[in-house]
């Protein structure tokens, strides 16, 4: 795989402007990366930006911390598709999850796969927080709902991406479901040891960097 092709070109930080997402867009276009990232409040900026290319449009839901209400996040994507997303990266409820509410989770996603249609939804599970259990446990809540990816991190919780959260989401899915690693991939050897791993898709600010030294 190109590493281009793997590349979600992101752009998450509460100061995004409208500046930056352009030029965030532009980057994409340029450098053929398969999709941009963005908050969801900009996804009708992004859509705009990106006519005409061939690069998708990712948005966040419920992110960064995934405690908001079922109703708002199931609102908040089908409002993004509305928008112009092709894919949604929702932010499960890390807290429902760890006290065993696993029913509420597994809706939830299955509420939000549901209002985006065809639409590709990935589940952020937020590995910095959960066992290694919990980590197998939201692997399996996932693929139940019907989600496409799950994602490692937001990129905003303690720490990123390791090979070892890939390492057991792929022991549980296998080739059930894709997974996009993310949060501190910034070189193109870091990105190929996750692509080697079985990683479908790399989440991270530094796409540019990365294919400059592939």
């Amino acid at each position: 795989m190109n590493l281009k092709d793997s590349i979600d070109h992101t752009l998450l930080t509460p100061t995004a402007s409208h500046e930056e997402i352009s030029k965030l867009c532009k980057e994409a276009i340029k450098n053929e990366f398969y999709a941009v990232c963005v908050n969801s409040c900009y996804v009708n900026f992004a859509k705009e930006q990106l006519r005409n290319s061939e690069v998708k449009l990712a948005a966040t839901v419920g992110f960064p911390l995934g405690a908001c209400s079922s109703k708002a996040k199931i609102t908040e994507a089908g409002q993004a598709v509305s928008d112009g997303a092709d894919e949604i990266d929702m932010v499960i409820n890390i807290g429902y999850l760890k006290d065993g509410s696993y029913e509420q989770v597994q809706k939830e996603i299955g509420d939000i796969k549901a209002a985006i249609g065809d639409m590709v939804l990935k589940v952020i599970l937020e590995t910095c927080y959960l066992t290694e259990e919990e980590i197998r446990k939201a692997c399996k809540i996932a693929s139940k709902a019907n989600a496409d990816f799950v994602k490692t991190s937001t990129g905003f919780g303690t720490r990123g991406a390791s090979m070892e959260d890939v390492r057991i989401m792929k022991s549980v899915l296998g080739d059930k479901m894709k997974i996009k690693a993310s949060g501190g991939i910034r070189d193109a050897k870091t990105a190929k040891e996750y692509i080697d791993l079985g990683v479908d898709r790399i989440g991270t600010s530094s796409g540019i960097k990365i294919i400059s030294e592939n």
